[in-house]
């Protein structure tokens, strides 16, 4: 039951502002499963378009903020860090499905667990609550790839 500060998963994802959607890490069991938070507040750059009379939180960036905590799950998993010669892709969303509004105020709870790993794939079943509530689920599926470093 490891839990994280934003500096360590800062030292594990290349994402920074303002696209780093995970501030915390509750618990990480490598190899298994994980649960992270996002606090979300009216301050997110997102909310001044979406929408200004109503402010939710748009579900890709819900589906983006549960592909960032998989990358932690995979980088604590196989003791890698973030780096210049790699990059943590998605390779597939499935069964995604929206029940429930998340609005400024809220700390989105990030919960994935792998299902499996072969080829390189990454396949996760994710889901998002808000205060116990189910606000997002999907199934998702990630890879990690080296970059290619030519130069033009």
């Amino acid at each position: 039951m490891n839990s994280m500060d934003i500096h360590q998963i800062l030292e594990l994802l290349p994402h920074r502002y303002p696209f780093l959607l995970v501030d915390k890490v509750r618990s990480c069991e490598p190899g298994k499963s994980i649960v992270a938070i996002k606090n979300v507040t009216i301050n997110e750059h997102f909310f001044a378009g979406h929408f200004p009379h109503h402010p939710v939180m748009p579900g890709v960036l819900i589906i983006e903020a549960l592909a960032q905590t998989a990358a932690i799950l995979t980088f604590k998993t196989h003791d890698h860090k973030a780096d210049k010669k790699s990059v943590y892709y998605f390779v597939g969303i499935d069964k995604a499905r929206f029940k429930k509004p998340v609005m400024p105020g809220d700390t989105l709870e990030l919960h994935v667990e792998i299902k499996r790993f072969a080829r390189g794939i990454w396949w996760f079943a994710a889901h998002a609550t808000v205060d116990g509530q189910l606000a997002t689920e999907a199934e998702l599926m990630c890879t990690l790839r080296t970059i290619d470093s030519k130069t033009d």
